[in-house]
């Protein structure tokens, strides 16, 4: 009788336990805790340049909190789900450039990107 095949399975089993358990001390297996595609959460990705009418205003959202690509499409995905607005929106530096083709509050911009759990430090 060999004990080989119980030692090789004993030790796959030991290493997946510690696996199991950095991940769950760590919260993640990367900075976005969950929240990206590399961590099994949903990057969801919308069309790049979505299509608006003729631009008539522009700001830019100075950003905190985001740490992956991930963050990114959630800001820009948050934003262009206001009707009239396009986004394009950067990790570095954290930072939304909003294009309008109506009148659209900052106000409304603002909770948008609080929404999704991150801070607009400015507006301008």
């Amino acid at each position: 009788m060999t004990f080989a095949p119980y030692i090789i399975g004993a030790i796959f089993l030991a290493l997946f336990i510690l696996a199991v358990r950095r991940i769950i001390r760590k919260g993640s297996c990367c900075e976005c805790h969950g929240d990206c595609g590399c961590c099994g959460g949903s990057a969801l990705q919308q069309p790049a340049g979505k299509a608006i009418g003729p631009v008539v205003a522009q700001r830019v959202l100075a950003l905190d909190g985001l740490h992956c690509a991930h963050c990114v499409s959630s800001v820009k995905n948050a934003l262009e789900a206001i009707p009239g607005v396009a986004a394009d929106v950067t990790l570095d530096p954290q930072r939304a450039v909003v294009r309008m083709d109506r009148a659209v509050p900052d106000e409304t911009l603002r909770r948008a990107v609080e929404e999704q759990e991150f801070r607009v430090v400015s507006i301008s």
